[in-house]
């Protein structure tokens, strides 16, 4: 398993907010959604993206791929100076500036939404609705905005979301994240890439033979009760060689890596199960909930009960809402 396919498999979309957006000039739409990650492909036609903070703008023209890292605002349009005449708040509500509901009057079909069925500006836009769908090490390795142009990646993959993205047939939510997943993890191989790229420290590191392989070990079963020793022992090498190599590659030691995993791991099933807290701390390697609780708590900020209660995205949401 090489690096790009043992990490970027924390892309798990599910039921993401995904539509084929058509405008003709002028238009600006403010993206207020706080989504951790938004990726936009551009079929026709041209369109800037304009970030927070005064950063540059980005401009997209056709087969050129964004992808905006939240949860931060910014602006879609037509051109950088045109004022937003529309809102995408969380939960993919659309409203005028004053907050007047705009879903009906956009909505052009399954999943199309715009104010012209045929507009000069064709945008395809897939958007994680929650934290838990991107790994953070992920999150943390992106730039604010990343675009790359038609001519650095060339995939298939647009043509065929473009081709799947109005169909409204049984486990089509299905077949639409899966291919988002497929689309972002192409896009973020190409940029990583790229020459001179920075990869992330982790990236890097599940190339290397050893500190790679250990961390295989723990991804694949992180219920295990694996000791620094345990891992060196399988990889081939000292636990004083694990330790330090490993620290040194993925800037965390092995015991730390591990409870990220764990506790990434545990944030799925409470999102995606109805198992109690208790069965969920079995799962991922912990014999008491109470340290559960407390692990999990120290590093998402809430109690495990607190981030199930945040419920889970709306999975027959396909439009901005009103």
């Amino acid at each position: 398993m090489d690096a790009l396919a043992g990490l970027l498999d924390g892309p798990r979309a599910r039921g993401a907010f995904l539509l084929r957006m058509v405008m003709e000039p002028p238009w600006s739409v403010r993206i207020e959604d706080r989504a951790p990650l938004c990726l936009m492909s551009m079929t026709d036609g041209e369109a800037w993206i304009v970030p927070a903070a005064g950063a540059d703008p980005v401009l997209l023209r056709p087969g050129d791929i964004a992808i905006a890292r939240g949860p931060e605002p910014y602006t879609v349009a037509d051109a950088p100076c045109t004022a937003p005449h529309a809102v995408i708040g969380p939960g993919g509500t659309c409203t005028t500036l004053r907050g007047e509901p705009l879903s009906d009057s956009m909505q052009l079909g399954v999943r199309t939404w715009g104010n012209a069925s045929s507009g000069a500006a064709t945008m395809l836009i897939g958007t994680y609705l929650l934290d838990g769908e991107i790994s953070r090490g992920l999150l943390d390795a992106l730039p604010p905005l990343l675009q790359l142009p038609s001519e650095e990646q060339g995939s298939p993959l647009p043509a065929l979301l473009d081709a799947e993205i109005s169909k409204d047939e049984p486990g089509q939510s299905v077949v639409l994240d899966r291919l988002l997943d497929l689309l972002l993890i192409a896009a973020l191989r190409t940029w990583f890439a790229r020459p001179g790229a920075e990869a992330p420290a982790w990236y890097r590191a599940m190339g290397d033979p050893v500190v790679g392989q250990a961390m295989r070990l723990m991804q694949r079963d992180p219920a295990h009760p694996w000791t620094v020793a345990a891992l060196a022992a399988r990889a081939g090498v000292s636990r004083a060689g694990l330790a330090r190599r490993f620290t040194e590659l993925v800037g965390e030691p092995p015991m730390a890596y591990l409870t990220g995993r764990r506790l990434a791991v545990a944030a799925d099933l409470l999102r995606e199960t109805d198992a109690t807290v208790e069965a969920v701390a079995r799962k991922v390697g912990y014999s008491q909930s109470f340290a559960f609780s407390t692990a999990f708590k120290r590093v998402r900020g809430i109690s495990p009960q607190e981030y199930r209660s945040g419920g889970l995205p709306n999975r027959q949401q396909s439009l901005p809402q009103g």
